[in-house]
């Protein structure tokens, strides 16, 4: 997928985010809470899960009294609520590989649902690998790049120690290994950079179109059913949908 149908789609979670604002702080508050209790502790510099999180939590614009607040009740006993981290693996329509990440309080209920969206809109649930190998995880920082000398940019990410650099019209991509996200993430943000997105994500190492537009369609209501399920916390998927974007 270009670099451009990836922009595309970031505009568009961040249109849905800045209209659900309330329901994706939710999911990323428990992102947090969850690294806390089980990342080892509320110090990010001692628990590299939570330090992550926070890195995503500022990227999605949550206040920082926001963050604060939730680690600190996590750190107490303020939630006795124990979730779990269950991903799940499958096809959508027209065989597109999806990865769905979830924390939950209840394994029967999420798995319920999703076995029911992704019968309803033409897919089916999968066993464990059944599709991860064709992702890896990376770390993911996007720069809106308006205002920016891409030479000076470039630079400043290989120094930092990111493993690549993408160019695109409206954004810098820049990838990390997993174990070096923190450490890229913050050198770059001491130099006064800021993020459209920053998280650890499974990219997919290729893309496939849905040439039928129905099918299309579902694949996109299937992402929309999923993305608003309390219980998940990522989709990640190989879809080319700039063809879909872009017509939008």
């Amino acid at each position: 997928m270009s670099g451009h149908s990836k922009w595309n789609n970031i505009k568009r979670k961040k249109e849905k985010t800045d209209g659900a604002r309330a329901k994706v702080f939710t999911k990323i508050g428990r992102e947090l809470a969850v690294a806390v209790k089980e990342g080892g502790g509320p110090d990010p510099d001692a628990n590299s899960r939570l330090k992550d999180c926070i890195a995503k939590a500022k990227a999605a614009n949550v206040p920082n009294d926001n963050i604060d607040r939730i680690i600190k009740k996590a750190a107490g006993s303020g939630d006795d609520t124990k979730y779990e981290n269950i991903t799940y693996e499958g096809y959508g329509p027209s065989g597109i590989a999806v990865i769905v990440e979830t924390l939950t309080d209840n394994r029967n209920r999420t798995a319920g649902d999703l076995r029911h969206y992704f019968d309803k809109y033409g897919g089916n649930l999968g066993t464990t690998g059944c599709v991860s190998f064709l992702f890896n995880q990376k770390g993911v920082l996007e720069v809106e790049r308006e205002g920016l000398d891409e030479d000076k940019v470039m630079e400043d990410c290989l120094e930092a120690g990111a493993s690549d650099f993408q160019s695109d019209d409206d954004v810098f991509i820049i990838y990390t290994e997993p174990d070096d996200f923190s450490g890229v993430h913050d050198d770059l943000e001491k130099k006064g950079y800021q993020f459209v997105t920053a998280e650890i994500e499974m990219v997919p190492s290729t893309y496939v179109k849905i040439e039928d537009a129905g099918a299309a369609a579902r694949m996109q209501h299937l992402l929309d059913i999923l993305e608003d399920n309390d219980d998940v916390q990522n989709v990640w998927h190989n879809w080319d949908n700039s063809d879909t974007e872009e017509a939008e």
